[in-house]
């Protein structure tokens, strides 16, 4: 599996505190890239952005926590080769996978139990990108926004 990195603000801490208990039980692999520990005043782009440069460097794949799931989703898709999205479904969790090739997972501690987490995570990470001609069409014109819009 590639590098998963998880990360979050103070608004999500909990539910990725959560996910990393169940990756260690799982014996799957992640980097946690902070917060370390719970900080009131921290700021959900710092993460965000973090995790979305490591995922774009190294091609893996990543799990964002705040409230809504939405601003660290926001702040992840400003980084060229990210693909991120911010669901409270599985099925939205898989069809992001197959037809978008996603590669940055976005939740919201507030509107997503834990167990509805664990179901959301469990078929990102095990839903392969489909790799169907339409898609990939798709993701070449993504691309190219990408290099236009960045200059």
């Amino acid at each position: 599996m590639k590098k998963l990195y998880l990360a979050s603000d103070h608004g999500g801490f909990r539910l990725k505190e959560q996910l990393k208990q169940y990756f260690d039980r799982r014996r799957l692999p992640y980097q946690d890239l902070g917060p370390s520990r719970y900080q009131a005043d921290d700021d959900y782009p710092d993460y965000a952005h973090q995790l979305a440069k490591k995922v774009a460097t190294t091609n893996g794949r990543g799990i964002l926590v705040c409230r809504n799931g939405i601003g660290v989703c926001v702040v992840a898709n400003k980084t060229a080769g990210v693909r991120a999205v911010a669901t409270s479904s599985p099925g939205i969790a898989k069809t992001a996978r197959a037809d978008d090739d996603t590669n940055v997972l976005c939740l919201g501690q507030d509107f997503t139990p834990q167990a509805q987490a664990i179901r959301i995570v469990d078929v990102w990470l095990k839903t392969k990108f489909s790799g169907v001609a339409r898609h990939r069409r798709r993701l070449g014109k993504i691309k190219k926004i990408e290099r236009h819009t960045s200059r």
